[in-house]
């Protein structure tokens, strides 16, 4: 746990995904739910948190919902996908959080798809 600490250094607790989406705590609660995205458990005191570069001024961001569905589908765990999403990727270049947070999916679900296989 403590290397997603590094490779995900802002975690944002649920009430304040719900003010930047400007939308309540149980639709945060909700997207959680149905994989839009995702939250763990962490910090002081210990409660769900989001990577903060998951949620723009604008809202979520584009395309990491089916990310998340087809890395979850191969059997990865919260825990790896975070991983997997905010590790640098020379072939990319750059991290795959950083690809869908300029809208290029093309190649990050390309990767996702042959690693869920």
């Amino acid at each position: 746990m403590d290397d997603l600490d590094d490779l995900i250094p802002e975690w944002l607790p649920l009430p304040d995904v719900a003010e930047r989406l400007d939308v309540e705590v149980s639709r945060v609660r909700r997207l959680i739910e149905e994989g839009q995205l995702i939250a763990l458990r962490r910090g002081s005191p210990v409660v769900r948190r989001v990577p903060a570069l998951m949620v723009t001024e604008d809202g979520l961001i584009p395309h990491l919902a089916g990310t998340i569905t087809i890395l979850r589908d191969g059997g990865f765990s919260d825990e790896e996908l975070l991983a997997w999403l905010f590790t640098e990727d020379e072939s990319l270049p750059g991290r795959p959080i950083d690809q869908l947070r300029s809208g290029q999916r093309g190649e990050v679900r390309r990767r996702a798809l042959a690693l869920a296989l």
